[in-house]
């Protein structure tokens, strides 16, 4: 087996999808689903085809342009399907893909997670800013 080169090893790294290579798609899927505006829109949409209006007031915070933003993101990716409705105003409508839909139970276990351990975390974080 010929020697390679670490150039040559990243690119082989790339191309499997190891996360812990900085080209490696795999990692930056990773950094866009950790996202917290991603997460609380998959579940926003968890219930069904939801209006822009509806995730808005629903999803605390988020501005008019992030939540655009990474609705067009998770759009590119595939996790969900937005439609437009010609009428006045134009309704435009956003969905989970089946894509989406098998991503959906692995946010909605770190959501339940979250929930049940935050008074654990903030316990560790008082003891920790106590020192």
């Amino acid at each position: 087996m010929p020697t390679r080169t670490a150039a040559q090893l990243r690119e082989q790294a790339a191309r499997d999808y190891d996360a812990f290579m900085a080209e490696c798609p795999a990692r930056h899927l990773l950094d866009r689903i950790g996202n917290k505006w991603v997460s609380l829109i998959l579940l926003g949409l968890a219930g069904g085809r939801q209006r822009y209006s509806d995730l808005s007031r629903r999803i605390a915070g988020v501005s008019q342009k992030m939540l655009t933003q990474t609705l067009r993101s998770l759009e590119r990716d595939g996790l969900i399907t937005r439609t437009v409705t010609p009428s006045v105003p134009v309704r435009v409508d956003y969905e989970l893909t089946a894509l989406g839909e098998s991503l959906l139970p692995l946010v909605e276990a770190i959501q339940d997670w979250a929930e049940a351990n935050m008074p654990k975390v903030d316990a560790a974080r008082s003891r920790y800013d106590a020192l």
